[in-house]
């Protein structure tokens, strides 16, 4: 019955003449063809294709016209079939193409992307409006005091890695200037991770240091001699200030700490971890700050020296002149742990990395039964550390090619080699400074795990890519200081939320995951960025540091 409703009515459409009421005129059809009753019989009598000769042309018996419609329809279904052609190898190409990557065992296989034009730096125009201004400006007039003025001595443990403890000495300046106190050298306090033992002068130019800094702060290398009870730092509740919150601001250490400098002459500042703020500071002490970690605080020599020699072996790994990227891979089992976040691994793997936590951090694991939900909610807010094949896919997505050279920075991965292989094979040209320089040249920067540690960041600062997977001081004191030195050298921050998205995506196809990832880092790569309430200035220290060019 549809079948037959619908024939009748197209029959009706057409065997119907058209209507016209008296008055009116058809601004498509002329007044001489409408169909009225002063029409003769002779006219009614005409065929249909007289009233619309432009429509029934295509049926004439003229054969021009004829061998003229054939040549239309000829071109219209070439057209009609050059159209499919296209359309089925589109959809053939969309059903064949991989989710993101094959695989196949441990080895990713990933289609080629064009290489881009700004993919070793950051475009030029948006690089020259800023300029650092954090120095010291010679020829200044000092204003410190006369040395027997000092309201007193202040002494801190720096503790954590080597980065913690480079802004913990930061801190201990700006705190120095703003109490007009005296700062007695830094201890690098033996951390329970690091268990190292490394002083000051190991890793620092202790002369380089309290030159530069003479006009701004007063700097001695050990206690004063007239103080005898050295023990007594540090254990005696009446020698340490305990009570400083986390990112205080300038004034509570004039209320609260400089009386009792001024009382008792010498004091320990304990814990120091984080104790003076960002936006809660006048702007001159955030610039000293940035004149202590980007000018002060210079490595030794033989580190310096030694780091030129291992950025220089990357830059000639292919014979001729290459740039290279280091990578700050963040991957080891006691971040893995620490962030509670679930990875791909054997239900064995698994068992035993819970144990793990359960021994490490009793309180948080508690019975385990809230970790699923809690791994998702942290997987997609971006606060998992990206795994090795991840890094490797999104390197590629970016047009990173298989020959790029890549310096990695990184502890024992968890996992090992298995971990390591999707990321490997895919950047084969991928080494390590074990890898870079012999056994022998490493050798005497073996006794301090700090001096490693110190040549792994000047390596990454050299680079002309550098790519962060996780936070931590290391990653965010790189791209400050990259931003500091200049905002052409790239500094990638992949968003971790989106990239966590995509990758759970089991519909996301190869070229929007491509550009995906390429729009969403263009302003994640150390460009300049306007600071904002609660900001940290040693990974953006654009405005109290920097000038506008």
């Amino acid at each position: 019955m549809a079948e037959l409703r619908h024939s009748s009515s197209l029959g009706a459409r057409a065997t119907s003449s058209p209507m016209k009421r008296d008055g009116d005129s058809s601004p498509l059809i002329p007044d001489n063809d409408l169909s009225d009753d002063r029409h003769s019989p002779k006219d009614r009598d005409r065929p249909p294709c007289s009233h619309f000769h432009h429509l029934c042309s295509f049926f004439t018996d003229d054969p021009r016209v004829s061998l003229h419609n054939s040549k239309i329809s000829i071109f219209l279904v070439s057209l009609l079939i050059l159209a499919g052609v296209i359309s089925v190898f589109t959809i053939l190409n969309k059903l064949n193409s991989p989710y993101l990557c094959k695989k196949d065992g441990i080895v990713l296989h990933c289609p080629h992307v064009k290489e881009s034009a700004s993919l070793w730096e950051n475009p030029y125009s948006s690089t020259t409006s800023w300029k650092p201004c954090a120095e010291r400006r010679d020829g200044a007039i000092s204003d410190l005091p006369h040395e027997n003025e000092t309201n007193g001595y202040i002494f801190i443990h720096a503790e954590g890695g080597l980065n913690q403890q480079r802004i913990a000495i930061c801190n201990a300046v700006a705190v120095a200037k703003i109490m007009n106190a005296t700062l007695i050298l830094p201890v690098l306090k033996q951390d329970q991770i690091w268990k190292d033992q490394t002083k000051f002068e190991d890793i620092f130019d202790v002369d380089h240091f309290i030159d530069y800094l003479k006009d701004d702060v007063r700097i001695v290398r050990d206690i004063p001699e007239w103080f005898t009870d050295k023990a007594e730092l540090f254990s005696s509740i009446r020698r340490t200030v305990k009570n400083i919150p986390k990112y205080a601001p300038a004034q509570f250490y004039i209320d609260n700490v400089l009386p009792r400098v001024k009382e008792k002459k010498i004091m320990a500042l304990k814990p120091f971890v984080d104790r003076l703020g960002y936006d809660n500071v006048p702007s001159e002490i955030n610039k000293l700050r940035c004149r202590v970690n980007y000018h002060a605080l210079k490595f030794l020599p033989d580190i310096e020296q030694m780091s030129d020699l291992l950025a220089s072996r990357m830059r000639n790994r292919t014979g001729n002149s290459n740039p290279y990227m280091a990578l700050h891979l963040r991957f080891e089992k006691g971040m893995v742990g620490l962030s509670f976040c679930d990875f791909v691994g054997t239900r064995d793997e698994k068992a035993i990395m819970a144990e793990y936590r359960k021994k490490e951090w009793p309180r948080r694991y508690k019975n385990g039964s809230h970790l699923w939900q809690l791994a998702l909610q942290k997987r997609k807010e971006g606060r998992c550390p990206l795994e090795p094949g991840e890094v490797a896919v999104i390197l590629r997505a970016m047009g990173y090619t298989k020959e790029t050279q890549i310096y990695v920075a990184s502890g024992q991965v968890y996992g090992g080699q298995n971990r390591m292989a999707p990321l490997r094979n895919m950047f084969p040209n991928l080494v390590t400074k074990e890898e870079l320089a012999t056994k022998d040249e490493l050798d005497g920067f073996r006794k301090h795990v700090t001096s490693l540690a110190a040549l792994d960041f000047l390596v990454c600062l050299k680079s002309d890519v550098f790519v962060m997977t996780h936070g931590g001081n290391f990653a965010k004191l790189i791209i400050g200081a990259r931003r500091y030195m200049g905002h052409r050298l790239k500094s990638i921050k992949p968003d971790k939320g989106l990239m966590s998205k995509s990758f759970g995506d089991p519909y996301m196809g190869w070229a929007p995951f491509v550009e995906d990832v390429i729009v969403t880092h263009q302003t994640r790569t150390g460009l300049p960025e306007e600071t904002f309430p609660n900001y940290d200035l040693w990974e953006n220290p654009l405005t109290p540091c920097m000038c506008r060019a």
